[in-house]
């Protein structure tokens, strides 16, 4: 890929004493009961923030939350987030109550050095998802320099991270840059064997990655319910199993070119299965491809979990994008903590492609041995595959 870090900017370059300064950060955070149930996110952004607060800069955060889709949703409005960023920053955070408009440029204005703002909600202004020219024009007026922290966002081209660049020198954050030179490890010369676990629920949201992996491994695990169309357009019987029927074609495809490229395609041998998704399910084991009918199948089995932790144990580079089943619901957690364990038992670089993968591993207690955990799943799988991420060119030189 040429070196993900080459011609990047960084804020460590950048003259930002005294100066108001425009930060992109993804506290795309879940809410509970109006609180932040998750502050990963925003403890991960306070390398960057301490930092300019340390040179006497004033701050303006700016975030998106949801999917509001362009209207405002008052669930969906940060103040939380402010609360949980004054706790971990231990000084007070302004919440505004739009994120463009005079009374914001006029509280921006206002305040001094030291203090910290973030601006509502982005994407209750449609303009931010178009990257409409006038919106990005006017948040790159809150600032004098803009720093892009939001690695979540990276893959996406929105006025806050590919239009206010066009306004203001841009620098990435000291999260993006951990981000990016962690995922150089994979994407330059990875030690091999390399290997790509894959899972979640559908098929189709990973069908690209594999496909463009392809060239870049030596072998994809695969489990979740991305398996079970696998395991379908091999003719097996799946029983009531989450199946992508019109991906079928098009999955045996894929397994001719990876027979042709020499990649190992590992499927689950037997599988944890239940008539419905709840935790008091009756559940059983049965093999991966005859499921009967009227069961579903909702994690990897016991045998299907030693299979992948003796391909894991042989691997000296490892990403994982995707549970292998349904970990939310303790019935069905033990594949996904099981290769957790085995990823931090692993004699290898071990990279978690962020996400719902990054949630999964630290709720089941097995995230401490692992090399990264990724902020941003889409952003991840969008490097791994090599893929251009607009908002990164725009801090490059």
């Amino acid at each position: 890929m040429g070196g993900l870090l080459s011609g990047l900017r960084k804020v460590q370059e950048a003259d930002v004493a005294g100066k108001t300064v425009l930060v992109r950060v993804d506290y795309n955070v879940p809410l509970k009961d109006g609180e932040v149930a998750d502050d990963a996110r925003i403890e991960a952004s306070l390398s960057t923030l301490r930092y300019l607060l340390e040179k006497e800069t004033k701050l303006v955060l700016m975030s998106h939350l949801g999917r509001p889709e362009g209207k405002v949703v008052p669930e969906l409005r940060l103040d939380p987030v402010a609360e949980r960023l004054t706790s971990l920053i231990s000084r007070p955070v302004r919440k505004l109550d739009d994120c463009v408009g005079k009374e914001v440029e006029d509280a921006v204005s206002s305040g001094s050095a030291g203090d910290i703002f973030l601006l509502e909600n982005l994407r209750f202004h449609p303009e931010e998802t178009t990257n409409e020219p006038m919106f990005a024009r006017s948040l790159a007026a809150l600032g004098e320099l803009y720093v892009n922290d939001a690695f979540a966002t990276l893959h996406r081209a929105h006025a806050s991270t590919v239009g206010v660049p066009d306004h203001l020198p841009a620098y990435a954050g000291m999260l993006v840059q951990r981000e990016i030179e962690a995922l150089s490890r994979l994407t330059d010369d990875p030690a091999r064997p390399y290997i790509a676990i894959i899972g979640g629920k559908k098929a189709r949201s990973k069908l690209g990655a594999l496909r463009d992996l392809l060239d870049k491994v030596d072998e994809i695990l695969i489990g979740g319910g991305v398996a079970f169309t696998f395991l379908r357009a091999a003719g097996a019987e799946v029983g009531n199993s989450i199946v992508d029927e019109d991906l079928l074609d098009e999955i045996r495809e894929l397994i001719r070119a990876a027979y042709d490229m020499e990649v190992k395609i590992v499927l689950p041998r037997d599988v944890v299965i239940a008539k419905e998704i709840s935790e008091q399910a009756e559940t059983a084991t049965a093999r991966a491809d005859k499921i009967p009918e009227g069961w579903i199948g909702l994690d990897i089995g016991p045998e299907s979990i030693e299979l992948f932790r003796k391909e894991i144990e042989k691997a000296k580079t490892i990403v994982w994008a995707g549970p292998m089943g349904a970990f939310e619901l303790a019935p069905f957690a033990a594949g996904t903590r099981a290769i957790g364990e085995a990823l931090s038992a692993a004699d290898a670089f071990t990279v978690v492609g962020g996400g719902e993968t990054g949630e999964a591993v630290k709720k089941l207690g097995v995230a401490d041995g692992i090399s990264y955990i990724s902020t941003g799943g889409g952003a991840c799988l969008a490097i791994l595959r090599g893929k251009r991420l607009p908002a990164l060119e725009a801090l490059k030189e």
